[in-house]
């Protein structure tokens, strides 16, 4: 693997709110995203008090090459997650909520119902705050997509990942075009979230395959995207195949805002999730502008 550039490297910094969302999320039994995933931005994130909750427990039913949580057999739903979720919420006095989820092919809604109930929960608990998805794709199945958006999440997120060739390597288990589906099927929703997706670079993509998944997910109703650089979470998973630079990346961006996307994040350290209460007010903005 390349070595690390420069501009990848980030200062571990445990201070300001950090410890405070440890304790809660510990206190509570709630997972994050942020350390099931070893996402470089957890210290960033937690010192400014958020973080990204992720239901339905720490086990993933699927084995992409890109991701760090764990495979294998996942135990049965928490029906408490919810309430807890939001108690954290509360706790946390959050005003965008981000909730993800590992994937549950084992079960026969996907989890849908979990996320709706999730989302009820945090909905009752603090009504003020913007609620964001960022979902698995439920196989495709219409009605567990209906059951998720039925809760009126304010963002429905669901990640293309990487490029048409590379779906298989790198998804094995998911599908381009389905993922493509489940982002046009919330986009005809009604009442209609904002929806969202992103994109990883550096797995092996050109930077042609790049510009047609981004005119893909356009084409599909995405609104708001982010990315980010691949960085291999450890041993075992898909080799960095290049590291793009930040001039690239805002090249990328310029892209995309050609395109029609209303607000877009690209740089080396963004993820699906981070900053996304900026994200979602860009868009916003650009809306009313």
């Amino acid at each position: 693997m390349p070595r690390l550039p420069p501009w990848i490297r980030q200062p571990l910094r445990t201070d300001q709110h950090y410890g405070s969302v440890q304790q809660v999320l510990a206190n509570l039994s709630l997972h994050t995203v942020c350390r099931s995933a070893h996402c470089p931005n957890q210290q960033e994130c937690w010192n400014r008090g958020t973080a990204t909750f992720m239901i339905l427990g720490d086990t993933c039913t699927r084995a992409c090459q890109f991701c760090n949580v764990t495979t294998g057999r996942p135990a049965a739903p928490d029906p408490g997650e919810p309430q807890r979720l939001a108690e954290a919420v509360q706790k946390m006095q959050l005003r965008h909520v981000v909730i993800t989820s590992v994937t549950r092919d084992d079960l026969p809604d996907g989890g849908a119902g979990h996320f709706a109930a999730t989302i009820a929960a945090v909905r009752a608990a603090l009504p003020g705050a913007l609620i964001e998805v960022l979902t698995p794709d439920f196989g495709g199945a219409p009605a567990a997509l209906d059951s998720v958006l039925a809760a009126r999440p304010d963002v429905f997120n669901h990640n293309l990942e990487t490029v048409r060739r590379l779906q298989p390597d790198v998804r094995p288990q998911a599908n381009y075009e389905r993922s493509l589906g489940v982002l046009r099927h919330a986009a005809a929703f009604q009442p209609k979230p904002a929806v969202k997706s992103g994109l990883m670079v550096g797995l092996g993509e050109t930077d042609d395959e790049l510009l047609e998944a981004l005119r893909d997910l356009r084409a599909a109703g995405c609104e708001l995207l982010t990315v980010g650089q691949y960085l291999r979470p450890r041993h075992g998973k898909r080799e960095v195949a290049r590291f793009v630079t930040p001039e690239a990346f805002a090249e990328l961006e310029q892209a995309a805002r050609a395109l029609g996307f209303r607000a877009v994040a690209a740089g080396p350290l963004v993820r699906s999730s981070y900053r996304a209460e900026e994200l979602t007010q860009a868009a916003v903005a650009a809306t009313t502008a």
